[in-house]
């Protein structure tokens, strides 16, 4: 079976603390996507982008947003091992993941962060 990475349903954008509350009213309010996010305090803004979860992540410290994607892949080993034939750096420092959780991070050429997870997860 030949290797095949698919897009993901998750899109996470990365804010800068400071513009961080005018992005979610953006999302929220002015162009009133639907919003996902769950009940409990604290929980991630979610919304609806067409059929993906675009999610909005505060980050401190952070001087300008990135858009992170995420790639699907059956079979996670063999997708470590060609992404490094390839030349892709493995980004894991960048974010820590769940325990048990079948993934990984790598970056594009132009720096553009991917999760790489497990069509299983």
């Amino acid at each position: 079976m030949e290797l095949e990475f698919e897009p993901g349903r998750n899109i996470a954008m990365k804010i800068p603390a400071h513009e961080y509350e005018s992005t979610v009213r953006f999302y929220r309010e002015v162009l009133k996507f639907k919003d996902i996010t769950g009940n409990a305090v604290g929980d991630t803004p979610k919304f609806e982008f067409g059929d993906k979860v675009l999610w909005l992540d505060c980050m401190p410290g952070l001087s300008q947003s990135e858009i992170w994607l995420e790639v699907v892949v059956s079979d996670i080993d063999k997708a470590s091992e060609y992404l490094k034939e390839q030349g892709c750096h493995r980004r894991d420092e960048i974010e820590p993941l769940p325990d048990g959780f079948k993934a990984f991070w790598i970056s594009s050429p132009t720096n553009i962060i991917h999760l790489v997870s497990s069509t299983g997860e």
